[in-house]
């Protein structure tokens, strides 16, 4: 009696749209992600059950239920197969893909060069990168703020993370990386698909990009071998080449490879694209423009910040927040379980895949007033604090978490800081903003922007 008293419910209980048959609403996943996952959201509840043409996904939209699949259970799942084919021809077994002890392995490895002191290191270099790249800015110049973040956070991870420089090469990166992904993407969420051997134009095309990238890495690591000093300097690849893990063991060539590439990327995507975003935001909304303007003036008075300025920022502070709540640029994290597992009292088998979405969550009106507003001030009373876990998580949580969230807030600060106090930035008529939710959240057509200077 006992046990038919706590009878739990099974999945094909859970509510959620019946879509089409056979496609489910794989049509409308590809055509608009973000706006069915959000619709889906609303609509049906806390635990949502997605059909999809391969199977179903179970959407959460608590916080507590988050929790429960990245950090509690976080042992019981992997990342999906979809997120896996998306990635893995770029960036191989690294950080962002592995699994298991070979993944807690090369984190080990890759740790110290992300502890706060060292990041706190990296600040002079970030902001001469900054520096450099708005030299030839002109008042009433038009320029795609996006690209020009991507050029500038490039810069400053190939300096900072790998101690080279990348002269001349940073629009065809910023290209091949946002080719790469729309190409990769397209072919994981098929579900029958031309080989990549045949010799398609796209397919070509995606194989010189591959080429192009790995040519920068592999010479970025070659460089660094031949220098007779590396095993003195103190960046990140100088650390992972000399790194030696409990056992006696090196990273293989491969595993170099992949772990630079990885950080090669996943180092100035997300920066360049919180930065991009923040210039679009505080474009549509003058208010919180000045008042950051003015905190600015009254705490800097026109000089570059530096590192002990931030803790006196905090509206500063609360613009990035707000910046990565509606528009994180991981917008949603996708994990098969690798065994069974219970949420909400529903029981899943191993193979089910779970998505928690950032871009949903951060707009959820239980937990953020007028969701869809720009707001920065909500966080300087204490909204971080009185947030239950798993309500904002732009870095992930749990094991997971990004290693770089600390590298990529100081970066994002000291930009904003300082090019905010020279510039204004005003989208051009007429050109609107769409996100377009490839691996990250981009402007679909980039953010054309006229620059104004301040005097």
């Amino acid at each position: 009696m006992a046990v038919s008293a706590i009878a739990v419910e099974t999945p094909p209980a859970l509510p959620g749209p019946k879509g089409l048959p056979l496609l489910g609403v794989s049509l409308s996943m590809i055509r608009d992600p973000l706006g069915t996952l959000r619709s889906a959201a609303r609509q049906y509840g806390d635990i949502v059950r997605i059909p999809v043409m391969v199977g179903t996904r179970i959407l959460l939209n608590r916080p507590e239920y988050i929790q429960q699949v990245l950090v509690f259970q976080q042992n019981k799942f992997h990342k999906s197969k979809l997120s896996k084919e998306a990635t893995e021809r770029l960036l191989g077994q690294g950080l962002l893909v592995n699994e298991g002890d070979f993944w807690r392995r090369q984190r080990r490895l890759a740790q110290p060069a992300f502890h706060r002191q060292r990041v706190q290191e990296y600040s002079e270099a970030m902001l001469e990168c900054a520096q450099a790249q708005v030299r030839h800015w002109r008042d009433g110049e038009r320029r795609n703020i996006a690209q020009e973040m991507m050029e500038l956070t490039l810069e400053t991870a190939v300096r900072t993370l790998f101690g080279t420089t990348l002269p001349g090469e940073a629009q065809h990166v910023g290209r091949a990386v946002g080719f790469l992904m729309r190409y990769s993407l397209a072919r994981a969420r098929k579900p029958f698909r031309i080989p990549s051997t045949w010799p398609t134009p796209r397919n070509r095309r995606a194989n010189r990009e591959y080429d192009f990238l790995d040519s920068v890495v592999y010479r970025i690591i070659s460089e660094r071998r031949s220098q007779p000093d590396s095993s003195d300097r103190n960046d990140l690849l100088s650390m992972l080449m000399a790194a030696m893990d409990e056992d006696g063991t090196r990273m293989t060539p491969k595993q170099l490879r992949d772990e630079t590439m990885t950080l090669f990327i996943a180092g100035h995507e997300t920066t360049a694209l919180t930065l991009a975003w923040t210039w679009y935001l505080l474009s549509q909304n003058p208010r919180a423009e000045g008042r950051l303007h003015e905190e600015l003036r009254d705490v800097l008075g026109g000089r570059p910040p530096e590192v002990p300025d931030l803790p006196r920022l905090p509206y500063l502070h609360a613009v990035l927040d707000e910046v990565l709540r509606l528009y994180p640029p991981a917008y949603v994290l996708a994990r098969v379980a690798i065994a069974p597992f219970t949420i909400a009292g529903y029981q899943f088998p191993a193979g089910e895949t779970v998505l928690v979405s950032q871009y949903v969550m951060h707009r959820d009106a239980r937990y953020y007033e007028e969701p869809d507003a720009f707001r920065p001030e909500r966080w300087l009373d204490g909204l971080a604090e009185r947030l239950p876990a798993g309500a904002y998580f732009p870095f992930g949580d749990g094991p997971r978490r990004c290693i770089g969230q600390g590298f990529a807030r100081l970066e994002t600060a000291l930009v904003i800081a300082l090019l905010a106090q020279r510039f204004r930035f005003q989208l051009l008529p007429g050109r609107g903003v769409v996100p377009e939710p490839l691996v990250t959240l981009r402007p679909k057509h980039g953010i054309p922007m006229t620059i104004h200077t301040r005097t």
